[in-house]
């Protein structure tokens, strides 16, 4: 029978290095993956070997939404890198919308893994639209198609009547006409990402609340200098009414050609 390795020694299990730190009282193996391999490479970026440590600890389940993650100076030492490159990690992590980051002592305090994929994605979809590297016009496109499939799929689906409550209530606060032009469009995103949401695909909504998110400013820019913004405001509660009763009567057909002319309509008055 072969002998267990010497405490210390490097060993591949699964076609990965680990280091045997010797038998526990019990006599049980125990072992670490290898630092070798997560010391950087020759031309990767320090910090780069964090990130992708990261994403290997969430994808293999050690890692979850809601841990948190050593301090600072524990992934330095563990990393083989300076503080500075852990601390441009974390905050790669946080625009990414991987981690939250909070000074401090208490439960609230350390680098807490979260999940907002919207927040990154509209940050960068927003800043490549202000370069103009991704026309607007583009951009509605992409969500017309999006939001019609969305639309669809919804009214087509079985779900709670209290879960197009939601919805329901955003188009009531829209009614208010003492609302501003900004608070209306802020409303407005809001019911439209809540009634894509009824299609129950996680990932066609983060998509959605992206594409708001990185028309945002152009959208209020454009607003602001309509000087018939009362007369636009109507016309769209009154689409908003129609697209919602379609999607509640579960006529999909109607939704989705309601809301690709709703969309069509507002760029048309903007664009």
């Amino acid at each position: 029978m072969p002998s267990a390795p010497a405490a210390g020694a490097a060993v591949v299990r699964d076609g990965a290095a680990v280091v045997h730190r010797g038998a526990d009282a019990s006599g049980k193996m125990d072992t670490m993956p290898s630092t070798d391999s997560l010391v950087p490479r020759t031309g990767e970026r320090a910090h780069d070997v964090v990130l992708a440590h990261i994403e290997t600890e969430l994808r293999e389940g050690r890692l979850s939404v809601g841990d948190r993650l050593p301090g600072e100076r524990a992934l330095a030492e563990q990393f083989g890198i300076s503080r500075a490159s852990v601390r441009d990690a974390i905050r790669t992590l946080e625009v990414m919308g991987v981690v939250r980051s909070a000074t401090g002592s208490g439960p609230k305090s350390g680098t807490v893994v979260v999940s907002d994929p919207t927040s990154a994605l509209g940050q960068a979809l927003r800043l490549h639209v202000a370069s103009r590297h991704l026309p607007v016009a583009d951009i509605v496109q992409a969500r017309i198609m999006m939001e019609t499939w969305c639309l669809s799929r919804a009214a087509g689906s079985t779900w709670e009547p209290a879960a197009i409550d939601e919805a329901r209530a955003l188009l009531d606060a829209m009614d208010d006409p003492s609302l501003p032009s900004k608070a209306f469009t802020a409303l407005d995103a809001q019911f439209h990402v809540a009634l894509s949401a009824l299609a129950g695909n996680s990932v066609v909504s983060t998509m959605m609340e992206s594409l708001r998110e990185s028309t945002r400013g152009y959208v209020d820019e454009a607003v602001a200098t309509l000087g018939n913004w009362d007369e636009i405001a109507a016309d769209l509660r009154l689409q908003h009414r129609a697209i919602f009763e379609a999607v509640e009567a579960h006529d999909g057909e109607r939704a989705a050609r309601l809301v690709r002319e709703h969309i069509e309509w507002f760029y048309a008055q903007t664009l």
